[in-house]
């Protein structure tokens, strides 16, 4: 589970980026390398530092193989084991 800062839009977003990235054995610089984005925007986005544009997201869907809402919430994610066991 990851949690994320308050952006400066205001509004919090969660993410599991870092989750999704550890199961595939990624880098910040090769999800970055994928999604034509720099690193430093992956760092970002893990830290909840910056909000993803709407493509962005779609795009990380579409890499990842999982539903937008498995990646973006408004409201904190249930820790993975929780939801598996």
């Amino acid at each position: 589970m990851t949690q994320t800062k308050q952006s400066e839009s205001g509004t919090q977003l969660y993410n599991r980026i870092p989750v999704l990235r550890a199961e595939r054995n990624l880098s910040r610089q090769d999800l970055a390398r994928a999604l034509d984005v720099s690193y430093q925007t992956i760092g970002y986005l893990e830290r909840g530092e910056y909000n993803p544009s709407l493509d962005l997201a779609f795009r990380m869907s579409e890499f990842f193989g999982v539903p937008v809402e498995a990646i973006f919430s408004r409201t904190p994610f249930r820790p993975m084991s929780a939801e598996l066991y």
